[in-house]
């Protein structure tokens, strides 16, 4: 079998967990990385990179590997989801108002309503329609990060070792490559923030990071020391 020891791992830490084995992808690119996605423990899939396959030790691979299972275990993907089709849906029903206001002032208009100045609340569908994005996004890296947290303690939980997780985060942290295999729509989904520019400092350094999906990975370090 094609990368044993990862499909190994990820059995063993299944069955320990009381998890179904989900499959699992190697993906061709020389940044150390991993994600999960799927709906529901049984409908889910684990990929990790060709770059963390090389760079993990089997203690380090396997902390990496437990967190993206918490993920599954937790049903990260389906709270993302869920938040970011709220805010869309939002999004959505303030469209339709403003198209039904602006229909019914141009009846009014039309039926010689001259006292008709203006509705405030149509300037308040406008600015709802376009902050919905940026709210939208704010959000999931907000419950990106906490997710993450929570991935960080499980996987701890999960294979009893936290210098195995600590170890491999500490390499992630030390390495600067980018994963050319994420984007911005898929970056909450990665172990690590996958692109470059995210932790920028600076004048816009507090901005940036209301957009972060990911938790400094110093921080998430400093978090398992403590357990």
């Amino acid at each position: 079998m094609t990368y044993k020891r990862l499909h190994n791992l990820v059995e063993g830490l299944c069955i320990a967990s009381g998890l179904p084995k989900p499959r699992v992808y190697v993906i061709d690119d020389p940044a150390p990385n991993a994600f999960a996605t799927g709906r529901n423990p049984k409908h889910a899939a684990i990929a990790v990179t060709t770059g963390l396959l090389d760079t993990m030790n089997r203690v380090e691979l396997e902390g990496v590997v437990a967190h993206e299972l918490s993920h599954i275990k937790n049903y990260d993907i389906l709270v993302s989801t869920l938040a970011v089709t709220l805010v869309g849906t939002i999004a959505i029903i303030t469209d339709i108002t403003l198209r039904m206001m602006w229909w019914n002032g141009g009846r009014a208009h039309r039926s010689g309503d001259r006292n008709d100045r203006g509705n405030p609340l149509a300037l308040i569908g406008i600015v709802l329609l376009i902050l919905a994005p940026f709210i939208g996004k704010i959000m999931q890296a907000t419950v990106s990060r906490r997710r993450e947290t929570l991935a960080d303690v499980s996987a701890v939980r999960m294979t009893r070792y936290p210098p195995g997780l600590i170890s491999a985060l500490e390499k992630l942290q030390a390495d600067s490559t980018v994963t050319h295999s994420a984007s911005m729509a898929t970056a909450h989904m990665w172990i690590e923030q996958p692109l470059s520019g995210v932790n920028d400092t600076g004048r816009l350094g507090a901005w940036h990071k209301l957009f972060q999906t990911h938790p400094p990975l110093a921080e998430r370090i400093a978090l398992l020391r403590e357990i």
